[in-house]
This record gives structure tokens, sequence and C-alpha cells, in this order.
């Protein structure tokens, strides 16, 4: 009993450290469980019920899916999200790195510009929505400003076209993305060897050789995590959209976005929370699929 005493001694510290990092883990593994692995199972199980609010459902197959076939709001969603990805993408790809560019250099005012950049992030999305949509009214600062100054004879329909108002909601989300990845870009701007450009200045290259052959090449990386990081955003917009158009998605609806449909469809005591949760799983698939295009088309430049 003795002989075997201090082995058991010497086996407890390993065990304890072994357990040790699990248990600073436990807290949010079990928060990652709780508010994230299960939600997704139970949207996944609910996906394929004709579950409701107040109702737990059957099983129903694929009805779900076969329904968001025939339903013109889906595909009027699905048109709109891909609208959004490809007004949304390219300004927030190259305009972020344009003020990096300006205010990356340490001077007089370059933190007051920074820190204008940065504001509109911090803001709350409603309250940018509700500041741009009186500004965009047809009583609103720009139509006003316009008529005084000769330059419409009526208002402009910024919020009531169907088309007008969805490039509004993009010009929304521009603004308010570019101090984030403005900062993004600052940060891997500091990491690009000042070497390298002072070799291209010997060679006589001017600052937009520089910028092209130095510059861009260094940020390939952060140029397709922005990519990935805007699309997959504008993908799933909501807020924009909701506020800039009054909660109507825009004339006769055409303006609605899946995360908007997801709301409508689950919303009240007898939403349907099945048809819903399959139009959760589509936008999860659409988001997933295009992270992994926006990547391999990434990857495919940078090999060659």
């Amino acid at each position: 009993m003795s002989a075997l005493a201090p082995a058991a001694r010497r086996r407890a510290p390993r065990m304890q450290g072994a357990a040790t990092p699990w248990l600073f883990l436990a807290p949010a593994l079990a928060a990652a469980v709780a508010f994230s692995l299960y939600p997704f199972a139970n949207t996944v199980l609910l996906a394929f019920t004709d579950a409701r609010t107040l109702a737990p459902g059957t099983f129903t197959g694929a009805d779900n899916f076969t329904r968001m076939l025939q339903d013109h709001r889906f595909w009027l969603a699905l048109r709109n999200g891909g609208l959004y990805v490809l007004g949304v993408v390219p300004p927030l790809v190259v305009l972020p790195l344009l003020l990096a560019l300006l205010v990356r250099d340490k001077g007089p005012g370059v933190g007051v510009f920074r820190t204008l950049f940065y504001t509109p992030v911090i803001a709350s999305a409603v309250v940018v929505g509700l500041i741009w949509t009186w500004l965009l009214d047809s009583r609103g600062l720009v139509n006003g400003t316009l008529q005084a100054l000769g330059a419409i004879g009526r208002p402009i329909p910024f919020l009531t076209d169907e088309y007008l108002l969805l490039a509004s909601a993009m010009l929304v989300t521009v603004w308010k993305g570019l101090g984030y990845y403005m900062v993004i870009y600052l940060a891997t701007l500091d990491r690009v060897p000042k070497e390298l450009h002072e070799a291209a200045q010997v060679d006589g290259a001017g600052a937009v050789r520089r910028l092209l052959v130095v510059t861009l090449p260094a940020m390939r990386t952060t140029m397709a995590l922005i990519s990935v990081l805007s699309a997959v955003a504008a993908f799933r917009v909501f807020t924009e959209v909701f506020i800039l158009s009054g909660d109507t998605a825009g004339p006769g609806g055409r303006d609605i976005t899946l995360v908007m449909l997801i709301r409508e469809v689950s919303s009240g005591l007898d939403g349907n929370v099945g048809y819903a949760s399959a139009l959760s799983l589509v936008l999860f698939a659409l988001t997933l699929f295009l992270l992994l295009a926006v990547l391999r088309l990434q990857s495919g430049r940078g090999r060659r």
C-alpha cells in the first residue's frame, strides 16, 4: 500500500495539469454550446418541420425548401443580396485603403482625421440609418439643397424608388464601414518593410509605382480578408434597408433582404418558425459559399 502511494501522488499532479486548461475553457465552451451549437442544431431540425411560434410542429421533409423555390420573395431577397454584394464590396476594399494611405503618416491633424473617419463605426446603426433617412428624404437636406441650387426640379426619390433605395442603403453601409476597414489596412501598412519602398525609390519608382509593386502585393491577404468580411456582411444586411424603407422593404416590398424575410416570416404568435429556419440554413450556406469563393479567387491570384 505504501509502495503505491508515491506513484499515485506522482500521477495526481499530471492529471491535474492536463485538466487545468479544460477548466479554463469550460465556461467559454459551455457558452458556445448553449448559445451557438445548440441553436444551430435546433435550426437544422426545425427547417424540416412545420413548427410555429407556439407549436412544435411535425416533420414535413423538404416541404419548406420546395416552398422556398416557389416563393417570389425569396428570389427577390436573393437578387437584392447579390446586388448588395456587388455594390458594396469593391468600394469597401478600395476606399479604406486610400484612406489608410492618407492617414498612415504621423503629422499635424492626422489623429483628428483618423477619429473622424472612425466615428461612424462606433455610432449605432439605427442612429446612422435615421440620420441618412432625414438627409435623403424628399424634404431632406440633400433634395432641399439641390432644389435650392436649381439642380433638380423635383425631389429625387431616394427612399421610394426600388433601385435608388437599395443604392442609398449601399451608400450607408459603405460610409459606416470605411473607418473599420481603414484600421485593418493601417495595421497591415505598418508591417510593410520600409526597405522595400526605399529600394523602389532608389530604382526611380514614383509614388504610384511603389503603390502598385510594393504596397498592393503586401496587402493582398488583407484585401482578401476585407473582401470576405464585407461580402458576408453585405449578404446579411438588415438595418440599413429596414430603417431607410421604414419597415416596408421598399415599394411593394421589392427591396427585401433575406434577413428581413426571415424576420417577417417568423414574427408574431403564429410565425412560421419552420420556414424561417429553412431560410436561415440557406442564408448560412450562401454566406459560406461566398466566403469560400472569395478565398479561392484570392488564392488563385496569389499563385499567379
